[in-house]
């Protein structure tokens, strides 16, 4: 659609603050235990998730190193998804995954993409 290719930039831009601040909220799950969550102990694998997810999540949002934190954000959500989904059953649908790997080739996108405008970075 024309008009939509016009507003091209400007939806990226809200797509990524989005998917940022959705993230976030995993984050804080697992951080301090808050939206229904339990905190896990920083020095665990949910706890290194619940920082990648919280500041990657705002990093993200704000459009600052969208692109090399959306690499690490994609990377953290293949992981979660094969070693807390996968073995629970070969499909997303069946194993409760669809979320990671919605979220994982989301940041995959934005890490091809970058920041782009209306970011804090200024479009790189």
């Amino acid at each position: 659609m024309p008009f939509l290719t016009k507003l091209e930039p400007y939806l990226y831009a809200l797509m990524r603050v989005v998917v940022g601040f959705l993230f976030i909220f995993h984050g804080l799950q697992k951080m301090f235990g808050m939206f229904g969550g339990r905190a896990m102990p920083l020095a665990s694998l949910p706890g290194a998730a619940s920082v990648i997810e919280t500041v990657g999540g705002l990093l993200i949002m704000i459009g600052l190193w969208a692109g090399p934190v959306a690499f690490i954000c994609s990377g953290e959500m293949a992981v979660a998804y094969f070693r807390a989904h996968f073995p629970k059953g070969t499909w997303p649908i069946q194993n409760g995954g669809e979320l990671a790997v919605f979220f994982c080739f989301v940041f995959l996108y934005i890490a091809s993409r970058g920041s782009g405008r209306l970011s804090v970075s200024g479009g790189r």
